[in-house]
Parts: structure tokens; C-alpha cells; sequence
């Protein structure tokens, strides 16, 4: 499968911040899709000491979240490691992954942020935006924002702000546990955002989508575990 929305990446950071401004203005934050028959995860890992780029996508089938297909790929680290412009770093190694797959998933949650981010464009706006489908960013740690404390209850959650703005939730998806901070892609709203993360939710911290790919991105060279 090819994709079509490319642009360049061989940027300076500033050149790369720049990008990010004029992206943010095309990131659609309502639902704007119809039946999710596949979901996805996509998460980047490093190998060689960061010089190579391990990337893996998983796609599970849903509502019942069986392992359908995954593929990963490796491609040089061309852009250095600066907070806020993860997606430079890891979106090629990502893209070259799925191009790998038959179909596009309907649904992807990336291991990292969405419109909780300094410019509004975090990796899974990123994606979205290529792809043209929608995403959602549900990542471990927060990258920006403010939030009250989250009730110690599965599926409790409170609003992220950045100053004045909503820009995700900080949602528990067990209680006991850390929670993930979720934020919308592309071409979906922060409730639907919230929702479909817990749907892909079975007994782990993590929803199977991007538990998987983590899984796949980051396991030792020689010891990949299929779905």
C-alpha cells in the first residue's frame, strides 16, 4: 500500500516547529468517521543506540480485539531527539510500516500525544493527517497541560488544559495504575477519543492497540512476538 501525503523531512528543528503550525491548522477535532471494523496501534523504539528506528504497527480486529496483522519496519535515525518534534523522528520508520500492510485500519492510536502538544500537533495528529484517518494520541507521560487528580476508578478521567484550552483527559484505565493522558488525533472529538480507548481496554494499563505495538517496537532484535 502507498501512501500518498507525503511531505519533506529532512528539516531543521525550526523548519520542522514551522511545519507543525501550518499542519495543526488542517487537524479536523470532531468524529468524522463511520463503522470501525479495525483498529490499530503504532508505537517507535531504537535500536543500535538510537541510530536505527524500529517502528511496528498491530492491527487487532474489533470489537473483539483478536491480533489480525502487524508489520515493522527499520529505517536510519535522521532527526535528532528535541521534545515536541517526536513525530520527525519516528513518523518515516512508522509510515514505511504500514505501508507494509494490505488495508488502511480505521481507527489508530499512536504511543504519544495528539493536540496536547506546544503546537497542537503531536504524532497522532501527525499520522492522521497523512493517513487521512482518524487517531488518537494515548501516551504514558504528559508532554503539557494542567489536571486535578484523577479518581482511582477504571474509566474515571479529568480535563487536560493548557491554559484556558481542553486539550485531552487524563484517564485511568485501571485503578492502582498511572493514568494515560489521551488526546484526539485527527477526524474525532476528545469524548470519542476517551471511549474508544477504553473499548480497546481488556486488564492491562494500556489498550490492546498500542500494547501490541509496543510490544513489536520495542522487544530485543531476534525476539519479536507475533499477535
Amino acid at each position: 500500500m502507498k501512501i500518498r501525503q507525503r511531505h519533506r523531512w529532512d528539516l531543521t528543528p525550526k523548519e520542522a516547529m514551522a511545519l507543525q503550525a501550518r499542519l495543526a491548522a488542517k487537524v479536523v477535532r470532531r468524529d468524522d468517521f463511520a463503522g470501525i471494523g479495525r483498529v490499530a496501534g503504532a508505537d517507535a523504539g531504537f535500536e543500535k543506540n538510537g541510530a536505527t528506528t524500529r517502528a511496528a504497527v498491530a492491527v487487532l480486529a474489533f470489537p473483539s480485539l483478536q491480533p489480525e496483522t502487524f508489520a515493522i519496519a527499520r529505517l536510519p535515525t535522521r532527526f535528532p531527539y528535541v521534545p515536541g518534534l517526536l513525530s520527525f523522528r519516528e513518523v518515516p520508520a512508522v509510515l514505511a510500516a504500514i505501508e507494509q500492510l494490505a488495508v488502511l485500519p480505521d481507527l489508530l492510536l499512536c504511543d504519544g500525544q495528539g493536540i496536547a502538544h506546544p503546537r497542537r500537533l503531536g504524532i497522532a495528529c501527525h499520522l492522521g493527517l497523512l493517513l487521512d484517518i482518524p487517531a488518537i494520541g494515548v501516551a504514558k507521560t504528559r508532554l503539557i497541560g494542567t489536571h486535578d487528580a484523577v479518581p482511582d476508578e477504571r474509566g474515571a478521567w479529568v480535563p487536560l488544559k493548557d491554559g484556558d484550552e481542553v486539550v485531552g483527559a487524563v484517564l485511568r484505565t485501571r485503578p492502582g495504575v498511572k493514568p494515560l493522558y489521551v488526546s484526539p488525533g485527527h477526524r474525532i472529538g476528545l469524548e470519542s477519543a476517551i471511549a474508544w480507548v477504553m473499548a480497546c481496554l481488556t486488564r492491562y494499563r494500556l489498550p490492546e492497540t498500542t500494547r501490541w505495538a509496543h510490544r513489536l517496537a520495542s522487544a530485543k532484535p531476534g525476539k519479536t512476538t507475533a499477535p
